[in-house]
């Protein structure tokens, strides 16, 4: 049982930490090249004319977020906050799927990893030092 349990801890780690890496990059575009950030915004959220400064607020959030999703502090949070970002992410680019955009279906295995993440928080463990137990 101590096997099973110490292989889905690590599975899990890898599913937070591949998460992690992709919400790092959208959020670094926002800090970085907020104009880049307004564009996806205009496009796929429908809210143009935001202003870049908006992005900085947006993205220094955004990065307490995935800080917070990263070491495990208040997963249910955390975890939910980013489950719900890569939500409304996926759903706001519905045209590029009917155009058969690729690329842009490799949000699905990442909406699938960020709800397991969300549903198993209890058992992410590995590494998280907010972890009770």
């Amino acid at each position: 049982m101590q096997n099973f349990k110490n292989r889905i801890e690590w599975s899990l780690l890898s599913l937070r930490l591949g998460v992690f890496v992709v919400m790092l990059v959208w959020t670094l575009d926002k800090l970085l090249n907020p104009a880049h950030a307004e564009k996806v915004f205009t496009k796929f959220y429908l809210m143009p004319n935001l202003g870049t400064e908006i992005f900085y607020i947006i993205g220094s959030l955004q990065l307490l977020v995935i800080l917070a999703f990263l070491t495990g502090y208040k997963k249910r949070l955390s975890y939910g906050a980013v489950f719900a970002m890569h939500f409304f992410s996926t759903i706001s680019s519905w045209q590029a799927y009917l155009d058969l955009k690729l690329l842009f279906f490799a949000a699905w295995p990442m909406l699938a990893a960020c709800f397991s993440l969300y549903v198993l928080r209890d058992l992410d463990r590995k590494f998280t030092p907010f972890s009770k137990g």
